[in-house]
């Protein structure tokens, strides 16, 4: 982690992720952190600039979220967001209130002032609206910067303290120069410098790894994945010799990837180790329906593994994993008003039991940092751009229990997925491509015979960090030949459906 960073304050709003990307977009470190966490706190991790979030709730409800007081006295520069604009309003002596029209969507602001939060910019820019609130009053000493046609109050400041509020979202796409006012708030008014880069984050992330092992050995669980693999890359970078890495086989992976997997880790000179417990694992996953539950059990298993392992291939005590920062979010929440999403396997699935230490180089960054960093480690794009696959593999992929039938059924629908979208050239222009198999049935027709088989339902979605996403919209003739392909090639299906909810209100993976 860098010296200095910017925080971000989490009222639970469904942007308060892409605040942070964007920040980092800007080659400033920034990280998602706990709305009520102290400003001792704060100042212990040189926070050079708070932002508070949008958020759910409205500042005059009984149980809304506040943050403490203090971190407006700590000197350094605020920006409220939607929620995190009317929020310092309300606690420093303003009034908010519902306005009498509500707006959301692309709205046009009028900047009044380009001194510093709007520098560079327009007088007037589309801005992305959602709210249902406004800033009524202001407080003592601060004055209107921007407004719009239903909120007079849609840009503020307090240019003696450096408290800014902006009731749009300019971490959105939808929002004209919104990068740019991000990149006013952290460089120019917060001072911030640009040291958050691919080669900064992995000087660092080498000398973390070095220090954290300590001189001991370091044990890997690698899939092939981008995210494992430059782990591993970067574990080597920092241990060398003293790397091993475990590839196991769980029966849960796609079609012929443990072949695949085993060749690219070959070329990259990492000591790999494959163990085929395909067998154990589905045992362990006989009879088990819930998606919380399989990725427990399955995660279990993985740390069994590695430990049986570990004593087979030396002395252990140190164990790497990829994890990313959106699993992290995903699984254990922030302290935000948000809930968990899900668990996965190599945050909330480690059990109590396991005696290793756990070192994850990733844990603080997202997808696309990620393969910026492989990408300047030299590894090939056939891993980089591989889209991600979950770590509990298939099962995750298959509601309800993961039978040999439906697993096989998932595998080879799965690759016709991909290879449709190959030969279209649209594989590389979405997040993730795959098909889903349950319990459901439905009844076909099959040569000229009443024919009962599966149901299976193709994901296809486009993203930027797996935080949120949105159904990609695909051209009727590639669906239709996906779904000819599935029917007339994969056994034991009779209908192919098409997945066209976002990210929110659902999940990529279907369990």
């Amino acid at each position: 982690m860098p010296e200095e960073l910017i925080a971000v304050l989490d009222f639970g709003g469904q942007y308060s992720h892409l605040i942070t990307r964007r920040i980092r977009e800007c080659e400033v470190y920034s990280e998602l952190l706990p709305y009520n966490i102290s400003p001792r706190e704060l100042l212990k991790l040189n926070a050079k600039g708070l932002v508070l979030s949008g958020g759910p709730s409205s500042v005059y409800d009984e149980n809304a979220p506040q943050c403490d007081p203090g971190i407006f006295e700590l000197g350094v520069p605020v920006l409220g967001i939607c929620y995190g604009l009317q929020l310092m309003v309300q606690m420093l002596g303003g009034h908010v209130k519902a306005t009498k029209r509500r707006e959301y969507g692309k709205t046009e602001l009028q900047i009044k002032d380009t001194s510093d939060l709007f520098k560079g910019i327009n007088d007037r820019i589309i801005s992305w609206m959602s709210h249902g609130d406004y800033a009524e009053v202001l407080p003592k000493g601060f004055e209107i910067m921007a407004s719009s046609q239903n909120c007079p109050t849609a840009a503020v400041r307090d240019s003696s303290r450096r408290l800014f509020g902006v009731q749009f979202h300019p971490e959105v796409a939808h929002t004209e120069n919104g990068i740019q006012i991000i990149r006013n708030f952290v460089s120019g008014i917060s001072r911030c410098s640009p040291n958050w880069s691919p080669r900064s984050i992995i000087e660092t992330a080498v000398q973390r790894i070095r220090s954290e092992a300590a001189g001991d050995a370091v044990l890997l669980a690698i899939s092939g994945g981008v995210d494992s693999t430059t782990t591993g890359v970067l574990v080597q970078k920092a241990v060398g010799d003293r790397l091993t890495c475990v590839f196991v086989n769980h029966g849960l992976l796609r079609k012929d990837e443990d072949k695949i997997v085993l060749k690219a880790l070959k070329d990259l000179k990492l000591n790999v180790h494959y163990v085929d417990a395909s067998d154990r694992f589905l045992v362990r996953l006989k009879g088990v329906s819930d998606p919380e539950e399989k990725r427990k059990v399955i995660g279990e298993e993985f740390i069994r593994v590695f430990a049986e392992e570990s004593a087979k291939l030396g002395t252990f005590q140190c164990l790497a994993q990829g994890t990313l920062y959106p699993d992290v979010i995903e699984s254990a929440g922030t302290g935000s008003p948000a809930s968990r999403i899900k668990t996965h396997h190599n945050v909330g699935g480690i059990p109590e039991w396991s005696k290793f230490r756990i070192i994850e180089p990733l844990r603080f960054l997202y997808k696309d940092e990620v393969r910026k960093i492989a990408k300047q480690l030299g590894i090939p794009d056939a891993i980089v751009k591989t889209h991600p696959f979950p770590g509990p593999g298939l099962a995750v992929r298959i509601v309800g229990e993961a039978t040999g039938e439906k697993l096989r059924i998932c595998r080879e629908a799965s690759v016709i997925v991909e290879d449709v979208l190959r030969h279209h050239e649209m594989y590389d222009s979405v997040w993730q491509a795959f098909a889903t198999v349950g319990d459901d049935l439905a009844v076909g027709v099959l040569g000229d015979e009443r024919n009962l088989g599966h149901m299976v339902t193709v994901r296809i979605v486009k993203s930027l960090d797996g935080m949120t996403a949105d159904w990609a919209r695909v051209p009727s003739e590639v669906l239709e030949e996906i779904s000819n392909r599935i029917t007339g090639e994969v056994s034991g299906v009779t209908w192919v459906s098409y997945a066209i909810t976002s990210k929110p209100p659902s999940t990529i993976e279907p369990c």
